[in-house]
């Protein structure tokens, strides 16, 4: 099993940066696929980011590239999310997600290709 636990949301204003952080428990986590996923309310739960073991190996949705970079530390079994430029339309829920599955990156933006996720954090953007 892994835990993770997210942490870093918060209320911005448009144009603002937030840094989410995701630290993972239970198993050594280096080879597992990261996402971020966000929810807002009446909406369905979207892609935002996933990677592999390095930034190299990285994944956006259209909405958020150039805005926001994910990145790890493997020693700290801690993913982040560096949300940059933010928007209104970024409020939401945010979700970390782990699969140790190698998924390539058309099925790593479906959130059922990941088998364990966190709590979520709020981010908030006022206009």
């Amino acid at each position: 099993q892994v835990q993770l636990v997210e942490s870093g949301g918060g209320l911005v204003q448009a144009g603002g940066s937030l840094r989410l952080s995701c630290a993972a428990s239970g198993r050594p986590f280096s080879n597992y696929v990261m996402g971020w996923f966000r929810q807002a309310p009446g909406k369905e739960r979207e892609f935002v980011s996933a990677m592999r073991q390095t930034a190299a190996n990285s994944y956006y949705a259209d909405s958020v590239k150039g805005r926001f970079t994910i990145s790890r530390d493997n020693a700290k079994n801690t993913v982040y999310l560096q949300m940059n430029s933010l928007k209104p339309e970024d409020t939401a829920v945010y979700y970390c997600a782990a699969t140790p599955t190698d998924v390539p990156w058309m099925r790593a933006t479906m959130a059922s290709e990941y088998d364990y996720w966190g709590q979520g954090t709020q981010v908030t953007v006022s206009s």
